[in-house]
């Protein structure tokens, strides 16, 4: 009976028409295995029982390689590959803005796939997977992974087949390289702008306090008033948790917890959504920014910052040059060039608006 069912498997997936996942799966192995025995890559370690299989597999199915896509294969495409959770997240898009100017400048072009957010579970936990193997099977000549906010990612396995570089994230494995942010230098911006300003006395609204943001951001606001002379009170240090209501929430906390004489003069907002909510608890107060107490944010969220009143300081998140920097490194990579660094940080500038 089981060897009838899987004739019968065998003998659908034929006429949909054969693909290399299907050949993978056949043969109970990744498809990046597959690819490999298919272009008989002499470097990797797969056994022969491994090849056996898959050749058992392909011979069983029928599976044909595009003659099209082999003679692509060898030669330069002019594409890539860009997957993205970032097309149901506008924010970022700015990722896929400098990309694609990037992109355009060496003359190649992007194929976008949409994905789930990474270690997504539910109905569209596959969705990553489906998007890399169809961005494989156009034979792109690289690819580029971009995710909407900076934390350690597990890509698809068959990500290993072409050159691939991470936008906005960095691989939790540590195999791959990656542009991000430098969260650090930001905050130490963000402290040191407040300094010049003549403040001493600053609270923080922390993020998630465990993600790269939040620990890089608080560090280098921490570093730049050390260096001033000034340490951080850790009691003015409260988490918001990334929202306006968590923002509004901290504030409060920060400033009912001392008296007028001891209150912060000054907060730093890990993000501008969370700055939009900390203006509410000032103004609730009576008080006035920046005369009472000065914002910085973070992000430049435009809908956020450029029409709070007063505009909101805010240091900016690079993700247009991430983008571009991003096509650069992968260029490199596809031309078998060396890149200097497997994570590379990209500088946060501070925009200069009305709130400090």
């Amino acid at each position: 009976m089981a060897k009838t069912t899987n004739l019968n498997n065998a003998a659908a997936v034929r006429q949909r028409g054969v693909t290399m996942s299907d050949v993978a799966k056949h043969a109970g192995v990744s498809r990046t295995a597959v690819s490999f025995v298919l272009s008989n890559r002499e470097n990797a370690s797969i056994s022969e029982e491994t090849r056996t299989r898959i050749n058992d597999a392909v011979q069983a199915l029928g599976y044909r390689p595009n003659a099209g896509a082999r003679a692509l294969a060898s030669q330069r495409s002019d594409w890539y590959g860009l997957v993205t959770e970032i097309v149901t997240a506008p924010f970022a898009v700015d990722i896929i803005k400098g990309a694609q100017d990037q992109a355009w400048l060496d003359r190649r072009f992007l194929l976008i796939a949409p994905s789930d957010q990474a270690d997504a579970v539910g109905p569209n936990q596959g969705l990553e997977d489906a998007a890399v193997e169809k961005l494989l099977e156009q034979r792109v000549e690289g690819l580029l992974y971009a995710a909407t906010f900076h934390r350690g990612v597990h890509v698809p396995e068959s990500t290993k087949e072409v050159p691939t570089v991470l936008i906005n994230c960095f691989d939790a494995d540590g195999k791959l390289p990656s542009i991000v942010p430098d969260e650090r230098a930001g905050g130490r911006v963000a402290g040191e702008r407040l300094l010049r300003a003549g403040h001493r006395r600053i609270g923080v609204i922390n993020l998630d306090p465990a993600i790269p943001a939040a620990i890089g951001r608080l560090e280098g606001a921490r570093e730049a008033l050390a260096e001033a002379g000034f340490e951080l009170d850790p009691e003015l240090v409260v988490p918001g948790f990334a929202t306006a209501d968590g923002g509004y929430e901290a504030a409060c906390r920060i400033l009912d917890r001392y008296p007028q004489e001891d209150r912060p003069t000054a907060l730093f907002c890990l993000n501008d959504r969370m700055a939009m909510g900390a203006y509410d608890a000032i103004k609730e107060r009576g008080l006035t920014i920046p005369a009472d107490i000065a914002v910085i944010g973070f992000d430049n969220q435009e809908l956020i910052a450029a029409y709070l009143r007063p505009k909101l300081t805010t240091v900016a998140l690079p993700f247009e040059k991430m983008g571009a920097l991003g096509v650069q490194t992968l260029a490199a990579l596809t031309a078998g060039q060396p890149i200097t660094a497997d994570k590379q940080l990209v500088d946060c500038p501070l925009l200069e608006r009305s709130s400090v």
